[in-house]
């Protein structure tokens, strides 16, 4: 029964808030934060100065401004928070639950870090400051369109006209707009007309498909080197009778195939989707089969 697996039980150890929401708070906060200063303490420009991320603050020892920078945003353009908290909060629940809690805030800072450091390295001699989470928007995005590449999405066109594309093309579009933006705007030294750091927008990118293409799925385990002395061989029967036996999921009777079921989903509920092995996979495949027969 449900009310028999320990996340079902009520005093189970659940999260308050997810890691998501935690997210969107602090960007939330830190938006009203420079509303504050700019309109009632008039110090426009204090929290950019000193958390958004520019040239300048990078000579002067403000690495952190690399990850706070996406904290803040654009004041004056009320869609530029709004835009980048409907990305994060709609991808973000479908990515969370396939990440984990914290596979998924070590991967976004790690988009957004990328995303800051390649800003930093295409304006590095023409200055400027750049405040948005719209990197690891992107960066998310491109995870998603990785997961999901053929899955039916509908975008809101100018938040009025429905559109359903696949996340694959959308992918490959704000690749292609993004590498035009850097090209023919930033690296001239011209403002892009849309606004956008399309240099970070790469950054996040680049950062998102390197995590799916090389960390998601990869097996990180070091590589045995082979003994230099070779054993005789009566010490290799041995040593073959005596080898670990590789692990098997207990499925010997009902009750031990759903303590590993329920093993499993704390698994998925703690760390994520990915972060299951192909037999605990199998497992649930089998057991959802046996329910449906029932």
């Amino acid at each position: 029964m449900l009310s028999d697996r320990t996340y079902m039980r009520d005093n189970y150890p659940r999260e308050r808030a997810s890691v998501l929401a935690w997210l969107i708070s602090a960007i939330v906060a830190a938006f009203v934060l420079q509303l504050v200063f700019e309109r009632i303490l008039e110090m426009p420009g204090a929290l950019e100065h000193y958390f958004g991320l520019s040239p300048s603050a990078l000579r002067g020892g403000r690495v952190w401004s690399l990850a706070t920078y996406s904290l803040l945003h654009d004041t004056r353009n009320l869609l530029h928070i709004v835009g980048n908290l409907l990305g994060l909060y709609f991808l973000g629940r479908v990515l969370l639950p396939v990440l984990g809690a914290k596979r998924f805030l070590g991967v976004y800072a790690a988009m957004v870090v990328t995303g800051g450091a390649v800003w930093a390295a295409v304006n590095w001699h023409l200055g400027g400051t750049v405040v948005g989470a719209s990197a690891g928007v992107a960066g998310l995005f491109i995870i998603f369109a990785c997961f999901y590449p053929d899955q039916p999405v509908t975008f809101l066109l100018f938040f009025i006209l429905p559109v359903t594309l696949k996340p694959k093309h959308v992918a490959i579009a704000a690749v292609l707009i993004d590498l035009a933006g850097c090209v023919f705007y930033e690296v001239m030294g011209v403002p892009s007309p849309f606004g956008f750091a399309h240099s970070a927008h790469l950054g996040g990118m680049a950062a998102g498909w390197i995590y799916y293409r090389f960390v998601h799925e990869a097996n990180w385990s070091l590589p045995l080197r082979r003994a230099d002395i070779e054993l005789p061989r009566w010490m290799k029967k041995g040593a073959k009778s005596a080898a670990p036996a590789a692990y098997q999921v207990n499925v010997g009777s009902p009750g031990d195939l759903r303590a590993e079921v329920d093993r499993i989903l704390d698994k998925i509920n703690s760390q994520g989707f990915g972060a299951l092995t192909a037999e605990e996979k199998r497992m649930l495949d089998e057991a959802k089969d046996l329910l449906s027969r029932r």
